[in-house]
């Protein structure tokens, strides 16, 4: 039986939800089929749990040590949501060491955890997206100018993270830099987009049984001002599947997550959000490590498509060996 490491945690906001992430994927994969162990990777340490005990993992070669006898990881199923393990850091690691892992490569994990890189490589392909202007720490901020060209209300937002950790819907040219101070508690880099008015809608694409596969599409009505944390984790939204469209725009929205997908040279996973404004849709951004929880859109999209969270999950695996 193979052994498979289920890595969560993180070192970002998000490490208290990719620890429900993990919990479900192991919940959910055949104990029959692997051997599972769940690691936690934190800032203060890196740990294999079970039954409640802690194993400290080796990093020389991402292995642990179990009551005397050496475990090695055949593949490792990525739950981490934000840093290390959405922004190429572990993907890099354990290419290095030469273990296969269910989520996409470093270059693609790295490039799509920045929300404006990502955007500027899609642009060229004829994807649709706000118009955004971006800040680094220490930039001098020209409100009027930035507003001129974006326009009220807009969106300020980290760069590069998720969850929508720090992120503002500002309408007022005064809550303008208390906005940006609040941003760049989460980083260093902001993106400042305008606000889209239409339809939000996620769309989950996966690589399944060796073919690039779109799940049906998600509609997100929010009740708060937009899609945030309350909205996406305390209830504050409804999230209906599939999406109350009409066939072709659909299609027109596949047709766009599938592009988005092929450009980037994804596989595993992925869930891109986007705006429909007049029948077009808009990309805001692509989860390389989407949440997988119960309650989380792609299991929702995979339940719909007819695939058991069993399924979903053996089949990341799967294809994490089979390309390895």
């Amino acid at each position: 039986m193979k052994n498979v490491a289920i890595i969560m945690g993180g070192y970002s906001s998000e490490y208290k939800i990719s620890l429900k992430s993990g919990s479900v994927v192991n919940e959910n994969l055949s104990k029959e089929k692997y051997n599972l162990y769940p690691v936690h990777i934190l800032k203060e340490k890196w740990v294999c749990v079970l039954n409640g005990n802690e194993f400290p993992i080796d990093k020389n070669d991402f292995s642990t040590t179990i009551n005397a006898k050496k475990v090695i990881f055949d593949v490792v199923f990525n739950a981490i949501h934000g840093t290390p393990g959405e922004d190429g850091l572990l993907q890099a690691y354990l290419e290095l060491l030469g273990i296969p892992q269910t989520s996409c490569n470093y270059y693609q994990a790295a490039l799509t955890f920045n929300k404006r890189d990502t955007l500027s490589v899609l642009k060229p392909y004829g994807i649709k997206t706000a118009v955004s202007h971006y800040l680094n720490l220490g930039d001098v901020i020209n409100v009027a100018e930035i507003v001129a060209k974006i326009g009220l209300p807009c969106f300020i937002k980290p760069n590069k993270s998720g969850s929508s950790f720090g992120i503002s819907k500002v309408k007022t040219i005064e809550e303008f830099l208390p906005a940006i101070a609040i941003a760049y508690q989460e980083d260093n880099e902001i993106i400042i987009e305008s606000f889209l008015d239409g339809t939000e809608v996620s769309v989950g694409v996966i690589s399944y049984k060796g073919e690039t596969k779109v799940l049906p599409i998600t509609e997100i009505v929010s009740e708060n001002d937009f899609f945030d944390y309350e909205a996406k984790y305390l209830g504050k939204s409804q999230e209906i599947t599939p999406a109350r469209i009409s066939n072709e725009l659909k299609q027109k929205i596949e047709a766009v997550a599938i592009k988005a997908y092929d450009v980037l040279k994804m596989k595993g996973f992925s869930r891109s959000e986007f705006i429909i404004v007049n029948g077009e849709p808009h990309m805001l951004e692509i989860n390389t490590v989407p949440g997988l929880t119960n309650e989380s859109i792609l299991p929702q999209q995979a339940r719909e498509a007819g695939i058991s969270l069993p399924e979903l999950f053996e089949n990341a695996i799967e294809e994490a060996l089979n390309k390895s």
